[in-house]
């Protein structure tokens, strides 16, 4: 028998700017670009989280493995979309400290 199954979708982080962009200082927006990846890192946590929990309940019978398993494919492509945003973040640092002036 097939069950419908609803998995957690991670919302958007909203930067929470209260003065538009070209009236912001430098420091606001790295404060509020740092918020915004902690967000998104603390949802990549939720979801691993998620996937030990459910991991626990199939091993008592409680979750089908086909919710354990869409679980932890859905955490496992959040971590790698995390690490290649890593990744061109360090990617355009690295370029910008090569840029001379």
């Amino acid at each position: 028998m097939i069950q419908s199954m609803s998995l957690g979708q991670v919302a958007p982080a909203k930067l929470n700017l209260t003065k538009p962009i070209e009236q912001s200082t430098p420091a606001e927006l790295t404060q509020s670009f740092g918020q915004y990846l902690q967000t998104a890192l603390d949802g990549v946590s939720a979801q691993e989280k998620n996937v030990h929990k459910m991991n626990d309940q199939f091993l008592v019978g409680k979750v089908d493995v086909t919710q354990v398993l869409l679980a932890a494919e859905q955490a496992q492509l959040s971590l790698q979309f995390t690490s290649q945003v890593r990744n061109k973040v360090v990617e355009a640092y690295q370029e910008i400290m090569r840029m001379q002036i």
